[in-house]
């Protein structure tokens, strides 16, 4: 099926007004020119259109995940793809937009951890969600910084926030039982969260995990809980831990080393043969 410009913009705004995350692509050169301009959409599992030729579409399908960052919501590239038509082996430049709501970072707990997080979730454009059981605690006074502040149940504290693979879950609970509450549903979720962090001591996050080997979990489940969270930078106080946290974030999605930029680059070493400035 051929798509026109507006059947494919008409499917990103169904698809953004959904909270979904859609990938457009349309061709832009090929030694076969029939295929310039032929259009396609990608939603989940769904897709719409042709690119020209069924091998093109699934070289598009299967590169495109791993072409945009899971926190970017927006994001346009040009590439070339291979593909064979026969016995050929054909190259077209396919021109591709990401469209999605914001990363999510949905904090559970509200505490004083929570605040300075909220704000650090802000400052790095994701829309921020806070859930606490406590209606003193979970209140949008409280976290100005938030798009949103639920008060919720722990024996069910996801019911009113679906989560997905692009969303970023942190649990800053009061207690070892609702950490291990949160932890149970996100695992068990057909497509859970991309990135699940809990903070805790050593030996809260050891009884977490016991708990959950007790109750079948392999140790693949449990190491997708990056747990205790944040990267090790020494903060004590609830807002240097927000920093290590979104820290971590960013070391997650950009592939950073973590190491501090003086050590990596060595500008003193590598120019002056190690003498002082």
């Amino acid at each position: 099926m051929k798509l026109s410009a507006a059947r494919v913009a008409a499917r990103v705004l169904e698809a953004l007004e959904m909270g979904e995350r859609i990938y457009t692509a349309v061709v832009v050169d090929s030694a076969d020119r029939s295929m310039i301009g032929r259009r396609w959409w990608l939603s989940g599992r769904r897709s719409r259109g042709t690119l020209g030729n069924p091998a093109l579409d699934a070289a598009v399908a299967g590169a495109v995940p791993s072409l945009f960052p899971p926190r970017e919501s927006r994001g346009a590239l040009s590439r070339d793809f291979e593909y064979r038509d026969g016995e050929r082996t054909m190259t077209a430049r396919v021109y591709l937009e990401l469209h999605g709501p914001p990363a999510r970072m949905v904090i559970v707990g509200a505490g004083h951890i929570a605040i300075p997080l909220a704000r650090m979730g802000s400052m790095l454009g994701m829309r921020v969600e806070v859930l606490d059981d406590r209606p003193e605690f979970a209140s949008a006074d409280r976290f100005p910084d938030a798009d949103a502040v639920r008060v919720i149940g722990f024996r069910d504290p996801f019911a009113a926030t679906a989560l997905g693979p692009s969303d970023h879950v942190i649990l800053v609970t009061r207690g070892h039982s609702f950490d291990y509450e949160c932890l149970v549903r996100l695992l068990r979720m057909e497509a859970p969260p991309g990135y699940i962090g809990m903070i805790g001591s050593r030996r809260r996050v050891r009884a977490t995990h016991e708990q959950l080997a007790r109750e079948g979990f392999t140790t693949e489940d449990m190491g997708r809980v990056r747990a205790p969270v944040g990267l090790d930078l020494g903060g004590q106080t609830p807002a240097e831990i927000a920093v290590s946290v979104a820290a971590e974030i960013i070391l997650f999605h950009a592939g950073g080393t973590g190491v501090p930029l003086v050590e990596k680059e060595r500008v003193v070493e590598r120019f002056f043969g190690g003498e002082g400035a």
